[in-house]
């Protein structure tokens, strides 16, 4: 009886745990408005006003949201979305079309993915139109019926709205804005962009037809206020399936909230970094650990999570190299002290790496020079030595001149966790230049 018991709670606790995953995931990954946007409400209430009266007023209008990367300017407008849906005449009503300036590359794509997004490929059918503005005027045309306040609001959302000012002409971006501003079919654009200078980009014809309407978005909160954020993010909603459980979960989260070395981490994290998708690549990290048997994130998930992301990518290839390039790195280390970071060539290193080899041929294996030639390409090839200048025809390999990517620190904390590291080569790295 008590094995049937545990075993219909273990499966409620991993449905319970698949629910957490699925639910926390989705407002990692994909930006879903969970709670109060927070620092931006002044934005919020704009866009809002600009969208409502668009969506139940008819009114066409455009605006771009302006901000750097991860300051919110998705979830600003899927937060917005999330109220607007909530009235019932916009949920009948609202068509949305999605773009993104990465995958539509050009107008005709683009045109094709709005017919799609708009379900209009049986009312397009084989036709031949003359333009773009005129295959546009088709499609706006059979999403009419009757006056402008009864047709359906078409919200046009283009992200990477910089990248359509590239294409041909600005067509697209021509024909949207001239629509928005005519009395036909009620059409809001709402570009997102992280370039300051987009106005300055738009051509003088596009640029009239917009409305100028910009919201700027600037990660102004402080560090309290950041983890409120992530008590937010990480907290389960109310109408979780398992009551007690999300109660435990959440009584967790304001514990972890309150520890110091998980503050300590975070304000490291908040100096690092303000933008919310540092935060949520922390915390999917430390998500990915919540298994049956281990229910609750721990400091420990946070912090093994913290190094994860911190990690050094170069650091982590000197990992992988053989003592021969560990070797080189360490006399271009050498190179760099003795000349102060001056570029050095292959030739200069390769009698660093000689000099080291008479004082200690007891322990290593006496290369020969193409063998060495052929670590030093290896380098090369991962990109932790870079050529000054581009290599020309008659220029000898050897004495190409380079610089190294590495600085001191990295690769002395590379050595330290380098496996079965020559105790010699340690020596030879942390050694005093007395002896050259």
């Amino acid at each position: 009886m008590s094995k049937r018991k545990s075993k219909e709670s273990s499966s409620a606790n991993g449905e319970c745990i698949s629910q957490v995953q699925r639910i926390l995931r989705e407002r990692f990954c994909h930006h879903h408005a969970t709670g109060k946007p927070f620092g931006i409400e002044h934005q919020y209430r704009h866009l809002l006003e600009l969208l409502k009266r668009t969506t139940v007023h008819g009114e066409s209008n455009s605006a771009l949201i302006i901000g750097p990367r991860g300051s919110g300017k998705t979830m600003l407008l899927n937060h917005v979305l999330k109220e607007l849906m909530e009235i019932k005449q916009v949920r009948e009503n609202l068509l949305e079309v999605h773009l993104n300036g990465l995958l539509q590359t050009n107008d005709k794509v683009a045109l094709k993915e709005i017919t799609r997004q708009l379900h209009l490929e049986n009312v397009v059918g084989d036709k031949v139109f003359g333009s773009f503005a005129e295959n546009l005027a088709f499609l706006l045309e059979a999403l009419r019926k009757g006056d402008r306040t009864s047709s359906c609001p078409v919200l046009f959302i283009l992200d990477e709205f910089d990248l359509f000012v590239h294409h041909k002409n600005q067509t697209l971006l021509y024909n949207l804005f001239d629509v928005s501003q005519s009395a036909q079919t009620p059409v809001t654009v709402i570009g997102l962009t992280c370039r300051q200078d987009i106005l300055e980009l738009l051509e003088k014809r596009v640029k009239s037809r917009f409305s100028h309407r910009q919201i700027y978005l600037m990660n102004s909160f402080d560090f309290k206020q950041y983890i409120k954020i992530f008590k937010e993010q990480l907290s389960l909603p109310a109408e979780f399936l398992d009551e007690s459980f999300a109660q435990k979960w959440n009584n967790n989260v304001q514990h972890l909230s309150e520890d110091k070395t998980v503050q300590d981490m975070l304000q490291n994290l908040f100096h690092y970094s303000k933008d919310l998708r540092s935060l949520h690549l922390l915390l999917m990290l430390a998500l990915s650990n919540v298994t049956v048997h281990h229910p609750l994130i721990t400091a420990s998930d946070l912090h093994e999570a913290s190094k994860q992301y911190r990690m050094d990518s170069k650091a982590n290839i000197v990992h992988g190299l053989s003592v021969l390039e560990i070797c080189l790195i360490i006399a271009m280390k050498h190179l760099n002290d003795v000349y102060e970071g001056e570029p050095f060539n292959f030739q200069m290193v390769y009698n660093e790496f000689q000099k080291f080899m008479q004082r200690k041929a007891h322990c290593m294996y006496n290369f020969e020079k193409p063998v060495v030639m052929k670590a030093f390409e290896h380098l090369l090839q991962l990109e932790l030595v870079k050529p000054i200048e581009r290599p020309s025809v008659r220029a000898q390999r050897e004495y190409l001149l380079m610089k190294l990517l590495l600085d001191n620190n990295q690769i002395m904390d590379a050595l330290q966790a380098y496996p079965n590291c020559p105790t010699d080569v340690k020596q030879w790295a942390t050694s005093s230049l007395s002896w050259l």
